[in-house]
């Protein structure tokens, strides 16, 4: 009698058993189908955006080595048949490639400094003093940041046009000073806090500096410093991935620009911007070439050797922007 209910009870457990087990299986199946959806379904999703993002790109660059039959044939797409240099030839000639880009370089890194010194003392201000209408002077650098700057394109223009801050120059020259074609009108308003996305800077920086301890000034000030020295060398190293961040944005659309460059007149030698806007103006004029289709080629490598700086520039220092963004997200 026992040794029944033994084998009874062995045979229950098995079975019970081999039904878990089944049941785990059939678990671990279900898993890993969802697992492997899910992972298919994100690598369409990335596919499909990097394919959005890159697909213009990538067709710039190959019609730029395309030749005037690759133009014309239906057949080619993206891989030309007879890839030629000669587009990138004539956009360096007319362009004046080398000289107009390094000037263009320079300016743009001038502005770079400027924005970097001005924005991050203004955001470490917001972020570490108490002053009067601050939380007012704080929502004016959140409206530079809202309102698109076509809005104040008149004012500006007619500012620089004729500029005379509170009639001291009229006072002094007898009239007012015409700043147009010069690039004193980016290089007062940089200086100024009030450039080309400096309140998204200020921003940044007042984001980061509310994240770092105040011990850090605490013990500065323990040890006899200033404020002045506190800032400098000690707060702004501190803050370097938030530099890194600001310095690679303005670099970029400084280099980028061509509204305040337009509207300003800045001379092309010092903006690769306006270069690109003429080069199939001056292709028409200089080379009798009016075939669209044609001329498109020609700004392509044009368009091409102009983001060629813009990405040795995130290539050298991908590593410090990347960790500056996620520093800036994180804080505050």
């Amino acid at each position: 009698m026992f040794q029944s209910v033994k084998q009874f009870v062995s045979k229950h457990f098995s079975a019970l058993n081999d039904e878990t087990t089944a049941l785990n299986e059939r678990q671990a199946i279900a898993n890993g189908l969802k697992g492997f959806l899910m992972g298919l379904f994100r690598f369409v999703i990335i596919l499909g955006v990097c394919y959005v993002i890159m697909g213009p790109v990538l067709g710039i660059i190959a019609n730029s080595f395309f030749s005037n039959k690759d133009a014309y044939n239906p057949m080619v797409y993206l891989i030309p048949q007879n890839p030629t240099l000669e587009r990138y030839q004539m956009a360096i000639k007319i362009m004046d490639y080398v000289p107009t880009m390094l000037k263009s370089l320079l300016y743009s890194f001038s502005l770079m400094l400027m924005q970097i010194l001005t924005c991050s003392m203004v955001g470490y201000g917001f972020a570490r003093f108490k002053f009067p209408l601050k939380s007012l002077l704080f929502g004016c650098v959140v409206v530079m940041i809202v309102i698109p700057t076509h809005t104040i394109m008149l004012p500006l223009y007619m500012t620089f046009r004729n500029f005379d801050p509170l009639g001291i120059v009229s006072a002094i020259t007898g009239a007012p000073i015409n700043l147009m074609g010069t690039p004193f009108p980016m290089i007062l308003m940089t200086i100024l806090g009030c450039g080309l996305r400096s309140g998204l800077y200020i921003y940044i920086f007042n984001q980061f500096f509310r994240g770092l301890p105040k011990e850090i000034e605490e013990a500065a000030l323990v040890d006899g410093a200033g404020t002045w020295y506190t800032y400098f060398f000690i707060m702004l190293r501190n803050a370097m991935p938030s530099v890194i961040t600001v310095a690679v944005f303005s670099l970029v659309w400084q280099y980028n620009d061509t509204f305040y460059a337009k509207l300003f007149h800045l001379p092309q030698s010092q903006s690769i911007g306006t270069r690109i806007s003429s080069l199939v103006a001056n292709i028409a004029n200089q080379y009798q070439i009016m075939d669209k289709t044609i001329q498109t080629l020609y700004l392509d490598a044009g368009i091409v050797l102009m983001m060629i700086p813009v990405v040795l520039i995130y290539v050298i220092l991908q590593k410090q922007f990347i960790e500056g963004v996620e520093r800036s997200g994180i804080v505050g």
